[in-house]
């Protein structure tokens, strides 16, 4: 039973790798470990199964010595055992990171929480941070005050121009009139 290995070339290999980063990308490195370990472990089932397929083609094909045959059988029953294997380490690596994702989103929580009340262990860093607050305030009310300013501004320009357009075009209207009355007279 003679195994074919492929080999690939330099520009394959990296197509390849390329492809695989490009399918990888966004993806955490649990998540690429598990989807190479499902793969191995699918590449060792297909090995277990061609193994075996050719263990009961060689038994049936001919007459060779039933410790042959029980050997290859083996070694097919060894690579499935090995697949199996495989198989359940990816989903350990599943349900590991679903307990961890857990683990990893309080610790980062806990972090920020720390983070948030060191400024107020301190009163000086207390009062600091209160005028800090202040300060935002005020310039967060300036801004808005000067927001309103300039829209009634714009709103009152607006409105002092509609204001001379209407009256303008109400003494056209009015003059236009008087001339239709004076020729009708």
């Amino acid at each position: 039973m003679a195994t074919q290995t492929k080999t690939r070339t330099t520009a394959q290999t990296k197509r390849r790798s390329t492809a695989a980063k490009k399918a990888s990308a966004g993806r955490t490195t649990t998540q690429r470990k598990v989807s190479a370990t499902k793969a191995s472990a699918t590449r060792k089932r297909a090995s277990a199964r061609r193994k075996a397929q050719t263990t009961r083609a060689a038994a049936s094909r001919r007459n060779s010595t039933a410790s042959g045959t029980a050997t290859r059988a083996a070694s097919a029953a060894s690579t499935r055992v090995s697949a199996e294997a495989t198989r359940l380490e990816a989903f350990a690596l599943q349900a590991e990171r679903a307990v961890l994702i857990p683990v990893g989103a309080a610790l980062i929580a806990r972090d920020s929480v720390v983070e948030n009340v060191k400024p107020f262990t301190k009163l000086s860093s207390v009062e600091g941070e209160l005028k800090r607050f202040e300060r935002r305030g005020t310039t967060a009310r300036n801004q808005v005050e000067r927001e309103a300013k300039r829209t009634r501004t714009r709103v009152e320009r607006l409105l002092r121009r509609n204001r001379r357009t209407f009256q303008s075009a109400g003494r056209d209207f009015e003059r236009g009139a008087e001339k239709l009355v004076a020729q009708a007279l």
